[in-house]
């Protein structure tokens, strides 16, 4: 081909064009390459990924941070869902959910069974910070060797966090959590912190929570009676407590023994020997039920749990892990107990009442000391102490007569016990027989209820409706005659509180049972505060006992007096005997007795059973207790009331004359006029027969003009002694 005139040939030309273009589309893609989008960039995906990798992580870990408890929850001690019950010495009394009945202190568990939960569950304990990576390798590799779990991963730790913290949910986001619980742990407990509530809270079958209650259920022994064989036992229970149990599975709990003891030996904290020694030792089993379903004073623990709203909030309530600390004392509620069975077992059947109660308040700061609410809590469970609302009889009168002290009224005021009728109310006394003019004093001593419902009249509804009430008194009070004779219902612990006020000089302070509410880390969440308010003025306080005190020496509750003290108290007797009461104190302890039938049916009794009832009582609990006097009787003139009489202005007053029929005559044998007295069969078929005796001589001698008066008198001598009977011996069960 021939050149062109630019002395180049076409195909040249074609060939630079042709190079030309191909060095811009170079030079194109070279400047796209440089300019293309990071998303088709390698490094851009890789720090995409690593930052989102680190935003996931840190979420996670807020997550898991934000979950955890706060750090002073961290020092729990117990489970959640638990309520423990403990006496004012510390004594456990109930336990409900999974909770230990004896918590020990790490000094109290033998060191040789420490060793062996060590060898059993964490070797690396002393080791690690809460989380040990070496001890996860070497559970997951000594697993695959044997073919069966024989070594776990958790530490004691990461056990104890799960226990108190977390649940038994088998996830990779719980592990995570229970990790990190674990180092939290680490970081606000020493190692024998750690050790001490693992070791009473760790599950170990047959329904034991810690070592103690595990030594107890498998063996009856306390842990400072166990063997080495026995401690390596209950050790190698953790990890699997049913299929390791020796009441199970007994040769599963050999070999787990015998692997516990191994690792023990090359731990180095026994030496072969002993190791050898344990292993050789024969497994016998000696089971027990748990002690954390014994429950002692069960109507108390009932009453402390009906209380438990009042001072804690619902959500804390249901959340649980308290332990609540009473102001019961163990000794005095066995004797209380013991008293209420044995009255009813020996008095119950002939004296027709099968249920007895009994409270003891200490008065000076209103803690109750004692509590027996039946005979049976298994059988029935209603508390008579607490729930049972009667009718308290006589002894309503104590604050009859106090309100008359309490507004000027002197103690030898003198009424007359006759027959008497006001609106419609006619008051009888007891033996239907009636005394003539008596004092105030000798009125409360013998229980006559003519003077008591004047006594009211005098001082008025309201005056003692409101002095009762503030000295302890909350069920309602109706202002009515019958008032005087105990006609409104009350239980028996607010009545036992309210004569408290009257052993402590006229202070009150309610009555509970309460004294602190501890949280799972033992926290003090409630702590009783009572306050002692003066209801009655301590002079009335003391002329009020000193008449009480009269009742004892010199009237219907003679049963209740003790040999080396003074005691002021009042007996009562509802309608029919229905209700058979006594209320007592000392300075230091005010009781009070209940017996009768939950179906209201009359019993055959008399108040002095519960006055005896409460000496029995009192005899055991004032054992080791400094005799204190009670306030000095002041001078009884020229006192100014305390409180203002308002007299009740009656419609109609019917006052009956005193006969031969109805009166006393100054002879009738001790009590007989009171709610103490029961005449049996032949004592009532005797009276009758006295009577009709008498009525036939009376008869004769009104028919016959006397020549000799002296003969007439001597003749109605005898009349009157033949009505009269003997003087009986008192029976200290009556």
């Amino acid at each position: 081909m021939e050149p062109d005139s630019t002395g180049q040939s076409p195909s040249g030309k074609f060939s630079d064009r042709h190079h030309g273009r191909s060095s811009g589309s170079s030079q194109k893609s070279s400047i796209k390459s440089r300019y293309k989008p990071l998303y088709f960039r390698f490094w851009f995906w890789l720090l995409v990924g690593f930052g989102g990798g680190l935003a996931a992580l840190s979420s996670v870990w807020l997550s898991i941070e934000g979950s955890l408890p706060p750090a002073n929850e961290l020092l729990a001690t117990v489970r959640s869902q638990t309520l423990t019950i403990a006496a004012g010495d510390g004594t456990i009394l109930q336990q409900q959910g999974p909770a230990t009945r004896e918590p020990l202190k790490i000094e109290q568990i033998p060191k040789p069974l420490v060793q062996a939960f060590i060898a059993s569950e964490d070797r690396r304990f002393y080791q690690h910070r809460g989380f040990d990576r070496q001890g996860i390798f070497r559970a997951v590799w000594a697993n695959l060797r044997s073919a069966n779990l024989v070594e776990g991963g958790s530490t004691i730790t990461q056990q104890l966090a799960r226990i108190l913290f977390l649940n038994q949910e088998r996830s990779l986001w719980r592990k995570l959590k229970e990790i990190r619980v674990a180092m939290k742990i680490e970081e606000n407990l020493s190692k024998d912190q750690i050790l001490e509530r693992y070791l009473n809270s760790v599950y170990l079958g047959q329904g034991a929570y810690g070592v103690a209650d595990a030594a107890w259920v498998y063996f009856s022994k306390s842990v400072n009676q166990l063997t080495l064989s026995e401690m390596a036992t209950i050790a190698g229970l953790a990890p699997a407590p049913n299929f390791y149990s020796p009441t199970v599975n007994k040769s599963a709990a050999i070999g787990r023994r015998n692997m516990v003891l191994q690792r023990m030996q090359e731990d180095g904290v026994i030496h072969a020997s002993e190791a050898m020694a344990a292993k050789n030792a024969p497994l016998t089993v000696k089971t027990s039920s748990p002690k954390r379903l014994q429950a002692k004073a069960s109507y108390f623990t009932t009453y402390i749990q009906r209380e438990l709203p009042k001072y804690v909030p619902a959500d804390v309530l249901k959340a649980g892990g308290l332990t609540v600390e009473t102001s019961l004392n163990p000794k005095w509620q066995q004797a209380a107990e013991a008293v209420v069975l044995k009255t009813v077992t020996e008095n119950g059947k002939w004296q027709r009442f099968g249920q007895a109660a009994l409270v003891a308040i200490d008065p000076r700061n209103g803690e109750v000391r004692a509590m027996v609410g039946g005979t049976d809590f298994g059988k029935h469970q209603f508390n008579r102490a607490t729930q049972a609302q009667r009718q308290p009889g006589s002894t309503f009168k104590g604050f009859v007569y106090t309100a008359a002290i309490a507004s000027g009224l002197s103690p030898y005021k003198q009424y007359l016990d006759s027959p008497f009728k006001v609106d419609g109310y006619e008051p009888k006394n007891f033996s239907e027989r009636f005394r003539g003019e008596m004092s105030m004093r000798d009125a409360l001593a013998a229980s006559i209820n003519v003077v008591a419902v004047k006594v009211l009249m005098d001082v008025g509804f309201d005056p003692t409706i409101k002095l009762a009430q503030s000295m302890g008194i909350k069920s309602p009070l109706i202002p009515a005659y019958s008032l005087a004779l105990g006609s409104a219902e009350v239980n028996l612990l607010e009545l036992s509180s309210a004569y408290g006020s009257l052993a402590t000089g006229g202070m009150h302070t309610e009555a509970h049972g309460i004294r602190r509410i501890r949280d799972r880390s033992g926290n003090i969440i409630y702590d009783a505060k009572f306050t002692s308010r003066r209801v009655l003025d301590p002079d009335s306080a003391a002329i009020a006992t000193w008449m009480l005190r009269n009742v004892i020496t010199a009237g219907t509750g003679g049963a209740a007096a003790l040999v080396d003290r003074s005691v002021a108290g009042k007996t009562g007797t509802s309608d029919k005997a229905r209700d058979l009461w006594f209320v007592g104190y000392i300075p230091q302890l005010v009781t009070g007795v209940w017996l009768g039938n939950d179906n209201n049916q009359p019993t055959a009794g008399s108040s002095s059973t519960a006055a005896y009832a409460w000496n029995r009582f009192m005899v055991q609990a004032v054992e080791g207790m400094e005799v204190e006097k009670f306030a000095a009787l002041p001078n009884l003139d020229n006192r100014k009331p305390t409180i203002k009489r308002q007299p009740v202005k009656p419609r109609r007053i019917s006052i009956g004359k005193i006969t031969d029929q109805n009166s006393e005559g100054g002879s009738l044998r001790q009590g007989e006029n009171s709610e103490n007295y029961q005449p049996t069969r032949r004592r009532r078929r005797r009276d009758r027969q006295s009577q009709l005796r008498g009525s036939l001589w009376r008869s004769r001698l009104q028919r016959q003009t006397p020549a000799d008066p002296q003969r007439y008198n001597r003749l109605m001598d005898r009349l009157r002694q033949n009505r009269i009977p003997r003087q009986p011996t008192l029976d200290s069960d009556q």
